[in-house]
């Protein structure tokens, strides 16, 4: 895990970057497929295979980016766990008692603050799941049902996938906030 020269604290900075971006690429997304969504159901005549193509491909996107989300945090987890148990192995190797007891302070809330941060993380990618499936079966139900009807009984669904979305973005909003905050910390 570690490289030649870069510390797991480093790498552990990099995975939560790279999280953050995740989750801002994930938003617009999201953003993105709501507004197809917006434009589905104020559909006035055209090409609906067109218009069904279009919804299905931004579902496709979002489900992507939800999983390149989830391996963000996985990555994460690792380095973290990694860091952590090595922190811990290394406490012992201390000869002096304040340097030690100082070191097991910043381990103990280096921890705490992780597992909040970690915690938002899961909420917020636990929040897409409900949104995934709902485009999911609104592109599924345009697909089997490519006609005016169709997108009239999905126009019931719009204020609730957009609640959904609005929830999911604070919620990525949020992490990404606590994110930064963490990674200041490890940056002290």
């Amino acid at each position: 895990m570690e490289k030649v020269g870069v510390h797991k604290r480093d790498i552990l900075v990099d995975r939560v970057e790279e999280a953050q971006q995740s989750q801002q690429e994930a938003q617009q997304q999201f953003k993105s497929a709501l507004e197809q969504f917006s434009s589905l159901i104020n559909f006035d005549g055209g090409d609906l295979q067109r218009i069904y193509e279009a919804t299905d491909s931004e579902y496709q996107a979002c489900s992507k980016a939800a999983e390149d989300v989830s391996a963000r945090i996985n990555s994460i987890e690792n380095v973290a766990e990694a860091l952590f148990d090595e922190w811990q192995d290394e406490l012992e190797q201390y000869s002096n008692a304040k340097l030690k007891q100082d070191s097991a302070r910043k381990l103990a809330n280096t921890r705490k603050q992780y597992a909040s941060l970690l915690k938002t993380m899961r909420r917020a990618e636990q929040s897409m799941q409900p949104v995934l499936a709902s485009l999911k079966d609104n592109s599924l139900y345009l697909k089997h049902n490519l006609n005016a009807k169709a997108i009239g009984a999905l126009q019931g669904e719009f204020g609730s996938i957009q609640r959904d979305i609005n929830r999911l973005i604070k919620e990525m909003n949020q992490a990404i906030a606590q994110s930064e905050q963490f990674v200041a910390t490890l940056k002290q």
